[in-house]
């Protein structure tokens, strides 16, 4: 996919102001991952006169097929029908409209620190897309950007130049000029316009993509003759989310006639009885899936393996029911921030009886660990080389044996849902490996079998009817003939 930027200056005004307000200098040729993809962003001219910046995105193929979603709502029709040959990777789409908002988000604010009275000048613009598709034709892509003030050329590419008789194909050779626009929003207008032309997204559509579409439609949308088929459009046809952004614009363009803000035109409601919540960190969101299973199980005195910086210890201990509660981490460093964090040298005698924090390896066995009721291993396993798992299995499931231990672990494939994770990426840097539902179900049964528990799966977070939760979980407890048998040993080993 390639698009290029140009604008003319004088010796006043240089065009090589283009690199400030872009956030991207002229003699350098720079690199970003993006969600499918790498942005190389480049100058094949720049000096006082004309200036154009190009950006190049190298579509990861094999990635797309396999963390696209290529089916569904929101989903992009090439893939589904022709996983393996589309035009993913050379038409202009939304991948492009999402390198452009990851390469030039400060250009798309408008935010340039170094010169601070670049971004409200207007100047003259001239955009070039080679391959667009364009489902409703040269017609449509003319009544979506004339409008906003652009002179558009939209030539119609043929589908095979050397038999004329078959037609044109969906897509047109794009050029924009303006003379009377800023770059931000010429940016905010192609962010939008290029997936509503192309009509499809290559990732999940949700309810942030209304916030995302009304930032960016700010100053235009609300009086675009085009507004609802845009707005349609950019939400993959969602009605709900269509209703909901049509209905926020609609208050944009009341407000903008009476010259007042959005906030007096809506205010059917008081602001103190606004019941609108901001959606719970996943993080959160795992902890109180944990915290409630520790509950149900009955546990009194619990092991957080792989504590990190304490956060699950901080909320067990706001729980009088957990009596003893002990975070081991291998890393020293993490140790000293969970006890920084839990205040353990200013903590009260009483409650600093009911936590420990000490250092431990899940690569070997620890007798320190034995005898407790419950063992949480929370984001963790995926931080083991696989080779190393079978030692912290047999550390965990047979050398301290806890009659209930839960396992967190991201879901690989709701991955496809964050549009902003590079390609072929995991979650984080440390992570060895991140399992699908599937092969994480199979390794828990296993592990299950081998020890003797069993083992049911909970969703953590938003259960995407596709690709799952972010997260998943493993709850094991020892089965009825594994507990009587320990039970019995105990006995025996006392009398003894």
């Amino acid at each position: 996919m390639f698009l290029t930027i140009t604008t003319t200056g004088t010796a006043d005004r240089p065009a090589t102001d283009l690199g400030y307000l872009l956030h991207k200098h002229p003699e350098k040729a720079q690199a970003f991952s993006t969600s499918y993809g790498t942005a190389h962003v480049l100058y094949p001219e720049a000096d006082d006169h004309r200036c154009t910046a190009a950006l190049l995105l190298e579509v990861d193929a094999v990635a797309l097929v396999r963390r696209g979603k290529g089916k569904g709502r929101g989903g992009a029709p090439d893939a589904a029908l022709a996983q393996y040959v589309n035009d993913r990777p050379y038409a202009a789409s939304s991948l492009l409209a999402v390198a452009l908002s990851a390469v030039f988000s400060s250009a798309m604010r408008g935010v340039c620190a170094a010169r601070p009275e670049l971004p409200e000048q207007a100047r003259p613009l001239r955009v070039e897309v080679p391959a667009l598709p364009a489902r409703g034709g040269p017609e449509l892509v003319r009544s979506l950007f004339e409008p906003l003030g652009w002179a558009v050329t939209a030539e119609p590419v043929a589908l095979d130049a050397r038999f004329p008789e078959w037609g044109d194909s969906r897509y047109v050779r794009l050029e924009l000029e303006s003379a009377r626009l800023t770059v931000a929003e010429a940016l905010r207008h192609l962010y939008v316009l290029l997936p509503v032309l192309d009509d499809a997204k290559h990732y999940w559509v949700s309810s942030d993509e209304v916030d995302k579409l009304l930032r960016a439609g700010e100053g235009w949308l609300s009086e675009h003759p085009e507004q609802k088929l845009i707005t349609s459009r950019y939400l993959s046809r969602r009605w709900s989310l269509t209703r909901q952004a049509m209905e926020a614009l609609e208050l944009v363009r009341l407000a903008e006639a009476d010259d007042s803000e959005v906030e007096e035109i809506d205010n059917a409601v008081e602001a103190e009885a606004e019941t609108e919540e901001k959606p719970t960190p996943l993080a959160v969101q795992r902890r109180d899936a944990i915290v409630a299973a520790l509950k149900e199980s009955g546990a009194a005195r619990v092991l957080d393996l792989g504590c990190g910086q304490g956060q699950l210890v901080q909320a067990l201990l706001k729980d009088p029911r957990f009596t003893e509660i002990v975070g081991t981490d291998v890393s020293m460093r993490a140790l000293t921030i969970a006890s920084r964090r839990l205040k353990l040298d200013r903590m009260g005698e009483r409650q600093a009886s009911r936590v420990k924090l000490f250092q431990s390896s899940l690569a070997y066995t620890d007798n320190r660990l034995k005898g407790y009721d419950a063992a949480v291993l929370s984001e963790v396993v995926e931080h083991v080389d696989l080779p190393r798992l079978p030692a912290l299995e047999y550390a965990v499931f047979g050398a301290a044996h806890p009659r209930t231990v839960l396992v967190t672990t991201p879901n690989v494939e709701y991955n496809v849902r964050w549009e902003t994770l590079p390609a072929g990426h995991v979650r984080h840097g440390d992570h060895r490996f991140e399992w699908t539902r599937e092969e994480f179900r199979a390794w828990a049964t296993a592990v299950a079998e081998r020890h003797g528990y069993t083992v049911e799966f909970v969703p953590v977070g938003p259960n995407d009817p596709e690709v799952g939760p972010p997260t998943q979980m493993a709850v094991f407890e020892l089965s009825t003939a594994t507990t009587e048998k320990t039970e019995k040993t105990e006995k025996e080993a006392k009398a003894a």
